[in-house]
């Protein structure tokens, strides 16, 4: 008999099924393979979990065939599958879908080409060693499973390069003849996370899993994994699922980024994923940042992660010098045309003397929160004291749905709202004028530049898409730092100082003159902390704020939207513990009617896994019953 995961999206649907298997197939069906099934009339997908004695029933259906008798899904990733589909109230058909590539018959069916081993390497001490407690790290490697938080240099100087750090705990591994997964949020960063190990380890001794490889490549390099070809395995997101045998180590780099949230259903994290892949199959976890998310605090502080940071003294010593920007003058033309006090104007006119410099301005559009007429302070939800967004019919709240009764601002009194709108282009053609003959880039998601030669330019970026500077920039300016932060956004402050972190790391050390200045009030937390080069303390106090407030990771969230009649109909069949907050259901945007309803369930931590079985066991009922589905999110990264 066979036990086959049926590709039904159903949530009613979602577990094995029995089969029994024809003898003409019993060879090729082993577990792992794909392999087709009728399933209520019709033929369906499947993979082949095990093979086991026959049960009670007496009648099954046999197996219709073995697509390939590949075995593609490994019984660890299989079970990772399974914790992840129940972590976000998801389905197993759901998640295997990204954890497997599509297959390519005639690159499975291709001569494979034997593979080198990863050159030995001696391991030395490097980056790793300049941080207290990497020494200990790195021993428990080699003979145990250790499991760490790293809040790296935020410097181009040796002890802020992650890639050299990643590859000195991955030579560990690779050493003792395990297996390591090194995991970068983009291609950009992938592609130095290649260039460097085909330099330390030699080419074709790794395996590279993207999904923008293509399907051939893609499918090449992961039947190279799972036959056991290759022990070193690097990629993106859906590479965590990837089938690496005797898995030693996973190790990922920013966890803050956006782009680790998949964000196709069930909407699951890759940090998480890799938390739940090191505790399934005992290995070493690695979660390296230039910041602190406050899910990785969360861990810290429970000591399931051990962190290893620098001391905030040796922090800024290392790392460029940041400082903020005086008050503009009223008599400073130049501030009241491109935002800039005459002290930034200075500090560029010193920084291209020395090489270029950078200059990061919010995207345009990127920042669709409310911020008062008067001073500019940002609207926040009186509730939960989150941002608020704007709507036709009023502001309103993405947790708490719309705003009852007039909104004032408690700085100034003022009643009038309006959105902020910053550009990259003008703030280039303004500041381009005030140096003429000096060359001038812009950077954004859309249009990325290469590294910038070390000579001076004026670089104008929007957030996350610098381009490395060679040698480092000479200084950095940080424009309207107050509107990174007004965001409707759980995580917007978090964010700010993560992408603020990001410009620290790529100008020169304070000692060679590096300097970022930061144009915003000094007295915001999160401007308070880049000042300090503080993220830790900064992640404390966050999720401190978030326990307070009832927000993930201190509590459980769950967002469910569909049609208001439906969700009323869910809240009330919803058997839920005392202690969970139900907010709605609510218009997730009063002013499109079609865009339907939210509801949301705050829980605490003691009660979530219950809540998160619950909110399952009612979507598999109203599956069964063929009642409209809906759109369940655990712990959201953002609401849309």
């Amino acid at each position: 008999m066979a036990r086959v995961a049926v590709d039904v999206p159903l949530a009613n649907l979602d577990r094995p099924f029995d089969y029994t298997v024809p003898a003409d197939l019993d060879a090729d069906a082993q577990p792992g393979v794909r392999v087709k099934v009728r399933f209520a009339g019709q033929l369906r997908d499947g993979y082949l979990l095990e093979r086991c004695e026959a049960g009670e029933r007496e009648k099954l259906s046999p197996l219709t065939k073995v697509v390939s008798p590949e075995p593609v899904l490994s019984a660890a990733v299989a079970g990772l599958v399974r914790d992840v589909a129940d972590h976000y109230a998801g389905g197993f058909a759901d998640v295997v879908r990204t954890a497997v590539p599509p297959r390519h018959r005639a690159t499975e069916l291709a001569q494979v080409s034997a593979r080198p081993e990863p050159a030995p390497t001696e391991v030395r001490p490097g980056v790793l060693a300049a941080y207290p407690g990497a020494d200990r790290f790195l021993d428990a490697l080699a003979s145990g499973r250790p499991r760490a938080a790293w809040t790296v240099l935020p410097s181009p100087g040796p002890a802020g390069q992650w890639v050299t750090g990643f590859l000195e705990a991955a030579a560990v591994v690779l050493a003792q003849g395990r297996g390591a997964l090194l995991l970068a949020p983009d291609a950009r960063q992938l592609t130095v996370l290649e260039r460097q190990c085909a330099e330390r380890f030699g080419a074709g001794s790794f395996a590279v899993l993207a999904a923008d490889a293509g399907p051939s490549a893609r499918y090449r390099n992961f039947l190279a994994v799972r036959r056991g070809q290759v022990r070193l395995v690097l990629g993106t997101r859906a590479a965590v699922f990837a089938p690496v045998a005797d898995l030693g180590l996973v190790a990922l780099w920013d966890d803050g980024n956006d782009a680790w949230s998949e964000p196709h259903a069930p909407y699951w994290h890759a940090r998480e994923v890799a938390a739940l892949r090191a505790h399934r199959e005992g290995c070493a976890l690695l979660l390296a940042a230039h910041n602190r998310t406050a899910e990785v605090q969360q861990l810290v502080d429970r000591g399931w992660l051990a962190a290893l940071q620098l001391p905030t003294t040796t922090t800024r010593r290392l790392a460029a010098a940041v400082r903020p920007a005086r008050e503009a003058s009223a008599r400073d033309p130049l501030a009241e045309v491109a935002r800039v006090p005459r002290d930034a104007f200075a500090l560029l006119r010193t920084g291209l003397a020395a090489g270029p410099v950078l200059v990061q301005v919010p995207r345009s559009g990127y920042l669709p929160v409310l911020v008062c007429t008067n001073c500019r302070a940002v609207a926040r939800c009186p509730r939960c004291g989150q941002g608020l967004s704007g709507e036709e019919n009023g502001p309103s709240c993405r947790w708490c749905g719309p705003l009852v009764g007039p909104w004032r601002c408690p700085d100034c009194g003022g009643a009038r709202l309006r959105s902020p709108v910053v550009g990259v282009s003008r703030t280039a053609e303004e500041l381009g004028k005030a140096f003429p003959g000096t060359p001038v880039v812009q950077a954004t998601a859309e249009h990325r530049a290469g590294p910038v030669p070390d000579r001076p330019a004026l670089v104008f970026a929007t957030p996350g898409a610098a381009p490395d500077a060679i040698g480092g920039y000479a200084a950095a300016v940080l424009m309207d730092a107050e509107l990174m932060l007004a965001r409707p956004d759980l995580r917007a402050g978090e964010e700010a100082l993560r992408r603020w972190l990001a410009v620290v790391a790529l100008v020169r050390p304070a000692e060679e003159g590096g300097t970022v200045l930061v144009l915003g009030r000094a007295g915001l937390r999160e401007v308070q902390a880049l000042l300090r080069l503080d993220p830790v303390g900064y992640a404390e106090a966050e999720l401190s704020q978030r326990a307070e407030a009832g927000f993930p990771p201190a509590a459980r969230l769950l967002t469910v939207e569909g049609p208001h009649p439906e969700l009323d109909s869910f809240r009330d069949r919803l058997a839920l513990p005392a202690s969970v907050l139900v907010t709605g259901p609510f218009p997730v945007r009063a002013a499109d009617p079609d865009a339907g309803a939210r509801l949301t369930l705050r829980a605490p931590l003691s009660v979530g896994p219950a809540v998160v079985a619950s909110v399952r066991e009612l979507q598999a009922t109203r599956a069964a019953r063929k009642e409209p589905a809906l759109r369940v999110r655990v712990d959201p990264v953002v609401l849309d």
